[in-house]
């Protein structure tokens, strides 16, 4: 990545991402923190420049030994200060709350999108877009803090400069004239030394972001892990990824001391250099000794307000890369309105039914053909299994039904999603309480608790509430339960959920005969039209047709009767 911070590209991704908040519904109520936010910075900036005039009658009764000036300057000094002091706290308030705002509506509008649509499911293998969980949390919040911080300092550093090159000029024009070719010289080193960091930083960014995935995928691995005794291997992998982020991360010290070296000559030159210029006038008798201190400290402020390249360019170069991560991450949620030429997609249509025409499913990466004009239609309250070896694409059709995966051609007739439940092999174990497992995905319905008791005793699971505590429970019930009973209890959902439809992926592999054929004939009792997914020969005497997919896309569907000799 060679973007640069004189990038006019860049700064239009900033802009991409800075309008979501400011020409959003919220634009008029942050307009209006944000402008008090400057009049805290304007009143902070009109004490410095009173606090300047004030030191310099300070230090010129000082040096003068003048002890009634010396008192009347030093109340002045105080009377600022304690006007300050409020105007400071309250700057760092305000500029705080204006970022909570700012956070929270940017993070929301990020999740919005990315669960919108499934952003989430398609993007998952997007080799750009690492560690999204990063860049909806940490990347974000260092947006806006850092984003409201550069705000305020280039605001400040104007008004700054507009406040105090009037005094400087004043003083001495030559002075005026060095430091503008000063701060000239600074920002241009630091630019060709430091332009380095910004791809340093966001491959920092990155690598650390794959050390902390690393170690979140053992946590929740831990079991098949020690059943492996996979510990030397997933802690060589580890150590690969922290050593890589330590590599980067010496690169990006070493130059940083590079532009270090530059930046802490010119700040330790900034000390003496207006001193020096302003001494043979004062020793000369020309000016007094508070305007010395007066030029110095106009001097530095003047300088601060030019030299803002030099003294944050390091927070910049980060700053720079966080914006690159979020861009490329919104782009990613985007939805894709034009596909790239000669490539089809499965139309989907809702309508009463479940029905395959003519339908052709590829990869998503359209490499690999999965099944070739696909037809077939299930029959109201029967079902149908779908067999086949290990990958040949199975679950995959179970994907286009889902509407997860469309490349290919021909269309898929189904109800709407709503009618539809599908129970992967491995069921999804929410976040929450036994009643939120039990209800998933509509945790806000209202059910009585013994519904919830009877759809337990069905699927043998009757004693679990009981076991844990009560339906009101909270565990990590992906660890606390087995794959058998994580399967029952997805079947009770599907029992209380009673959709029209139940797509089954492998949903009884765990479970032994018995179990089976009782959750199968409860699907039965209940009027559901269900597909199945499994290569078990148990399961044959649960359904009326089987589909037996088989390789080059090729096909073949009969009834059970057809197939049981």
């Amino acid at each position: 990545m060679e973007t640069n911070v004189f990038d006019r590209r860049l700064w239009r991704q900033f802009w991409q991402i800075a309008k979501m908040y400011w020409l959003s519904e919220e634009k008029w109520r942050a307009t209006r923190v944000l402008l008090l936010l400057l009049l805290l910075l304007f009143s902070f900036t009109a004490l410095n420049v009173a606090l300047n005039f004030v030191g310099r009658d300070f230090m010129t009764a000082l040096s003068e030994k003048n002890l009634p000036d010396f008192n009347k300057t030093l109340l002045l000094y105080l009377g600022v200060f304690i006007i300050a002091t409020p105007v400071s706290v309250f700057y760092s308030y305000v500029r705080g709350i204006l970022g909570v705002n700012w956070r929270l509506w940017l993070t929301g509008h990020f999740l919005d999108r990315y669960f919108d649509g499934r952003a989430y499911y398609h993007i998952k293998d997007n080799r750009e877009i690492d560690n999204p969980d990063q860049r909806i949390t940490q990347d974000i919040a260092a947006f806006t803090s850092t984003s409201l911080g550069f705000l305020s300092m280039i605001f400040f550093s104007l008004v700054q400069l507009v406040s105090f090159i009037g005094i400087l000029w004043g003083i001495s024009v030559k002075l005026v004239l060095i430091l503008i070719a000063y701060a000239a010289f600074g920002t241009t080193v630091t630019f060709f030394f430091g332009k380095k960091l910004v791809h340093l930083n966001f491959q920092q960014l990155r690598k650390e972001a794959n050390l902390r995935y690393g170690l979140v995928h053992v946590r929740d691995n831990a079991e098949s892990i020690a059943f492996y005794r996979g510990e030397t291997r997933e802690k060589g992998h580890i150590r690969i990824r922290l050593l890589d982020a330590m590599k980067n991360l010496r690169y990006l010290i070493g130059w940083q001391r590079n532009l270090e070296f530059f930046t802490k000559g010119y700040e330790y030159i900034i000390i003496v250099l207006p001193v020096v210029v302003m001494a043979p006038l004062y020793f000369a008798g020309q000016i007094k000794f508070g305007v010395v201190t007066q030029a110095e400290g106009a001097f530095v402020q003047v300088l601060g307000a030019l030299s803002i390249i030099v003294s944050q360019f390091e927070q910049l170069t980060g700053f720079v890369a966080g914006i690159t991560r979020l861009e490329t991450f919104s782009d990613a949620l985007a939805p894709k309105e034009s596909e790239a030429r000669g490539k089809t997609r499965i139309e989907t249509r809702e309508q009463p039914g479940l029905e395959l025409q003519k339908v052709t499913l590829k990869t998503p990466d359209d490499h690999k053909t999965l099944t070739s004009d696909l037809s077939i239609k299930t029959e109201p309250g029967k079902g149908l299994l779908i067999t086949g070896v290990s990958g040949i694409g199975k679950s995959s059709l179970m994907r286009a039904i889902a509407g997860l995966w469309e490349t290919g051609d021909g269309v898929i007739v189904r109800p709407s999603l709503e009618e539809m439940l599908f129970l992967p092999q491995r069921p999804y174990m929410v976040i929450g309480s036994l009643r939120d497992q039990l209800l998933y995905p509509h945790t806000e319905k209202d059910m009585a608790d013994k519904e919830l008791h009877r759809a337990l005793e069905k699927v043998n699971l009757g004693d679990l509430p009981e076991r844990v505590g009560g339906l009101d429970a909270e565990f990590d019930w992906g660890q606390l339960l087995s794959l058998g009973e994580q399967q029952r209890l997805a079947f009770a959902r599907l029992l209380l959920t009673k959709p029209g439809y139940a797509l089954l992926d492998e949903a009884t592999s765990a479970l032994d005969e018995v179990n089976e054929a009782n959750l199968y004939n409860d699907l039965k009792d209940m009027g559901v039209t269900w597909i199945s997914v499994g290569h078990r020969p148990s399961l044959f005497k649960f359904h009326d047709h089987v589909l037996k997919l088989a390789e080059n896309g090729e096909w073949t569907a009969s009834p059970i009767r057809e197939t049981a000799g």
